[in-house]
């Protein structure tokens, strides 16, 4: 798990007037240089009568070679607390100003990028969209959100695989949404490690495809327990795949009874209207709350 392995390098920042830099202080994960290994695995993994071996049964629900599960939790403990006091000044000073903000989480093509550029299309004269996109490598999906008629702020998290508060308070400050605007975070696609970090926004969003199968939510449950809407997107490709949408529900709500859920196609733009309405009155709450 990325909160205690010590992943990633300095970020990579694209600013929305083009020019590159660096985001430096990326977490200050810690390398523990624990040489002390202890190969007592029975404390580490179980072995499922499926004949499946767990490795997330000691405390830490994580297994680290050469870290006791208790110096993991320190770790643990040390990044997220850091991250959690920035991202409580991150949401802070969106209220502040009344932005709305989502964290859009999901894994490798389930179409989040299509997703934004439509919703920036079909809403840019009902409301100002700024986003910030975080990958790996590459500034293609900033492109296609600036094409769409969003600004765009890209960073580049190196090896690391997912976005951090520290990040994210430096593009809104490069950014600088307008007051009442809405503030769309796309994160590194992975549908692990994204559901530890609070970046400061007002929702996770997670986006799942009808093309990765109804037992996702039961396969990464921090991802959806974290998330308050499920958007399952590629409905167009229903008629074509076995996909069971009521089974796939279920299977969220059983992670997460709160779990609000669109059905939508980003490529058609089946089903968005609802989700556009659920944006626009959430939005408009954050507003009257800052004024009242």
């Amino acid at each position: 798990m990325c909160t205690v392995c010590g992943c990633g390098e300095d970020p990579a920042i694209e600013k929305a007037d083009g020019t590159k830099g660096h985001i430096h202080e990326h977490h200050h994960h810690h390398h523990a240089h624990d040489h002390d290994h202890d190969h007592d695995h029975a404390h580490d993994h179980v072995h499922g009568e499926d004949g499946s071996v767990h490795y997330g049964n000691g405390i830490a629900g994580v297994h680290v070679p050469g870290m006791s599960q208790e110096k993991i939790i320190q770790v643990e403990r040390d990044i997220l607390s850091k991250n959690d006091r920035l991202a409580a000044a991150n949401r802070a000073a969106l209220h502040a100003r009344g932005i709305f903000a989502l964290n859009f989480v999901s894994s490798p093509g389930s179409g989040k990028t299509t997703l934004l550029t439509r919703m920036i299309s079909d809403l840019k004269e009902r409301i100002e969209i700024t986003v910030i996109e975080g990958d790996q490598q590459t500034s293609h999906d900033a492109m296609r959100i600036r094409e769409a008629g969003a600004r765009a702020v890209q960073i580049n998290t190196g090896k690391g695989c997912h976005l951090d508060a520290h990040m994210v308070g430096h593009a809104i400050e490069d950014l600088e949404p307008a007051e009442g605007s809405v503030l769309f975070i796309e994160n590194v696609g992975n549908l692990v490690c994204p559901a530890a970090f609070d970046l400061g926004e007002a929702h996770k969003v997670a986006v799942l495809s009808v093309t990765e199968g109804e037992d996702k939510p039961l396969k990464y449950p921090d991802m959806f327990a974290a998330a308050d809407i499920m958007v399952l997107n590629k409905a167009d490709l229903l008629p074509h795949l076995d996909f069971n949408t009521a089974l796939c529900i279920g299977n969220a709500l059983r992670v997460n009874p709160r779990l609000q859920t669109f059905v939508v196609s980003a490529r058609t733009g089946e089903g968005m209207e609802a989700l556009y309405a659920w944006l626009e009155t959430s939005a408009a709450r954050l507003a009257h709350a800052r004024v009242a």
